[in-house]
């Protein structure tokens, strides 16, 4: 639907259909080529008709040459794959195989296998089999069986086996659309904060991207040189005079910038956008003599330091960062981009990670303060209800910066529920609601010394969401946070009285985690008490389960999730690693290592 940003093929999915060699009198392989071919075909049909790349195409799908019965075949088949740029495998049988013969031995590509559940040949067999195999030789692959025993002439997907499939597909093709790409850190560590201290190893070993640096200082340059694309430039500005309102300014009239200055600053601003998105993906359109800049640093996510050095005397990057996370811009609804504020890089990971699943525009905020009923009632007088009782209270999240505008719930679905949507979906319509609910408010000077705008909405719905947080920690490597729930609507009075004791010129969502009553989900306060760090990544959608899933393939164990067991899917080594999910997870992870190592 668009042409990709970024220098690299998309992953593609290549299916194995694997076989029994054997032939003879009784023709056993004769008779099993069309059924094993069918589940190859019906395979290829449910990936290419529910799974997207990032730019809004179907993921493409090839299938082997002819069924595998013997290692000569599947050479062939190697050999295929790799002319076709094949980073994920699919064998699907179902029937008794030569595992070490037929299996995916190369140790780059994402594997599954799926063994179909039937009477008349023994598919469970050989899946039992080929894991085994595969654990045996230190190459995890995820099993797929359907629960129910199946007609040997079925043509349908089970739902359960549909189900497993996908979440295997979705997440990798996440998993390695990272592969070969880079992340952008526009400065260095902003305030102290760890997240923003980069660790090129972990990014190179787990994600197999590169880091990029440059200096917030390339930004002036430019400017300054006029290396930027000039008619760009005019028609975003002049899309931002007619579409971003200007809300109140919050700060002592007396230091308030004038008229002039103000113009100024949004001049400066929308630059900043353009060079910021030269910087990560380049630009043909740059000036002659420009060649360098026009290539950019092929950046799938990006972050920007701001605070302090930059942010004391220029303009925020705040506007940047929104609109650059949201789904759309002067030319319309397009892929967001991942910037992080704060060059928070281990949340811009996080956002970076759920945009590849979900092809929608992500959230940056703080995990700022948590508010119990009996806050709640002795602030505003109102007993809450609906998820935020369920849940013994809800979070603020709230940060100046990188909140998709998105965020605010004003594009709806055709049921007229509040959606973030897939940007391939999002509406000139809904680009209309979502920047008539948005205003731009000067920046406040006790943060921004240089001034700037900072985006102001209110997430007015109830959606589904996820938050996740990425941390490091030392002597352990990477853990991922999940904390699937809610965005919340309070009564208008009551999310104003509480809005306003914090910042009130930046986005705010009011968030109700899904409570289990133990641990670090008894309540909203636990989830927020067990919080890795002071920022987190949110996401449209209960999409935890697929999170898992992806992580197991980065070998990043899951530290913290509330997502039902029954949908965790993870390969099927991790089975022998001990008989609880998570510390089979951490040990599993530990044994394997990173994929790039």
């Amino acid at each position: 639907m668009a042409e990709s940003r970024l220098i690299g093929a998309y992953p593609v999915i290549g299916i194995r259909p694997t076989i029994d060699g054997r032939r003879g009198y009784l023709k056993v392989r004769e008779s099993l080529e069309e059924q094993t071919m069918n589940m190859a075909r019906s395979a290829a049909r449910l990936f290419e008709e529910n799974l997207k790349y990032s730019n809004g195409e179907p993921v493409k799908v090839v299938i082997a040459d002819t069924t595998i019965g013997r290692v000569a075949e599947a050479a062939a088949c190697a050999d295929k794959f790799r002319r076709e740029g094949v980073d994920i495998t699919l064998t699907v049988t179902p029937c008794w195989c030569y595992g070490a013969e037929t299996m995916d031995m190369d140790p780059q590509t994402i594997k599954a296998v799926w063994g179909f559940n039937g009477t008349e040949r023994p598919g469970a067999v050989y899946l039992a089999s080929v894991l085994a195999t595969h654990a045996q030789k230190g190459l995890p692959a995820f099993g797929i069986y359907g629960h129910d025993v199946q007609a040997v002439d079925a043509t349908d997907i089970p739902d359960d086996v549909r189900e497993k499939l996908l979440r295997f597909g979705c997440a990798a093709v996440a998993a390695a659309s990272m592969r070969g790409k880079s992340y952008l850190q526009i400065g260095s560590v902003t305030m102290g904060i760890g997240g923003s201290i980069i660790d090129p190893d972990f990014i190179e070993s787990y994600l197999g991207m590169r880091v990029e640096s440059v200096d917030e200082v390339e930004l002036i340059r430019r400017m300054t040189e006029g290396i930027y694309d000039e008619e760009e430039f005019r028609k975003a500005l002049a899309w931002t005079k007619e579409h971003c309102m200007e809300g109140f300014d919050k700060n002592p009239e007396a230091v308030q910038k004038t008229r002039e200055q103000k113009d100024a600053d949004w001049e400066f601003v929308v630059k900043m956008m353009c060079i910021i998105k030269d910087l990560m993906n380049g630009n043909e359109n740059l000036p002659e003599g420009c060649e360098e800049e026009k290539v950019g640093h092929n950046a799938l996510a990006a972050g920007f330091q701001g605070q302090r050095q930059w942010t004391d005397f220029y303009p925020n990057a705040d506007f940047a960062e929104a609109m650059l996370n949201t789904s759309f811009d002067w030319n319309g609804a397009r892929e967001p981009y991942i910037l992080a504020t704060e060059n928070d890089v281990l949340n811009g990971l996080g956002m970076m990670f759920m945009k590849l699943l979900t092809n929608r525009a992500q959230i940056f905020a703080d995990v700022r303060t948590y508010w119990s009923p009996e806050a709640v009632k002795e602030a505003t007088g109102y007993t809450l209800e609906g998820k935020a009782a369920e849940a013994g209270g809800f979070i603020h999240l709230i940060n100046s910066g990188a909140a998709c505008l998105d965020a605010c719930g004003e594009a709806k679905d055709e049921n007229g529920n509040s959606v973030i949507k897939p940007w391939f979906d999002v509406t000139k319509e809904d680009q209309d609601a979502i920047m008539k609910a948005t205003t731009w408010n000067a920046a406040d000077f006790g943060y921004f010394r240089g001034g700037g705008y900072s985006s102001r909405f209110l997430t007015d719905a109830e959606m589904p969401v996820t938050m996740i947080r990425l941390n490091l920690v030392k002597g352990l490597g990477p853990v991922l946070q999940i904390a699937e729930g809610w965005t919340i609507k309070l009564p208008a009075e009551v999310s104003d009285t509480i809005w306003k004791r914090t910042d009130y010129t930046w986005p705010c969502t009011w968030f109700a985690p899904r409570v289990s009553g133990e641990g670090a989900f008894k309540t909203a306060y636990d989830v927020m008490n067990n919080w890795g760090a002071n920022h987190g990544a949110i996401s449209y959608g209960h999409i935890g389960a697929d999170l898992i899933t992806m992580c197991s393939m980065l070998r990043i164990p899951v530290a913290m999730h509330n997502v039902p067991e029954e949908k965790i899917f993870r390969p099927a080594a991790w089975n022998a690693f001990g008989m609880d999910k998570e510390g089979q997870d951490y040990r599993a992870c530990a044994a394997y290592g990173p994929l790039y190592k």
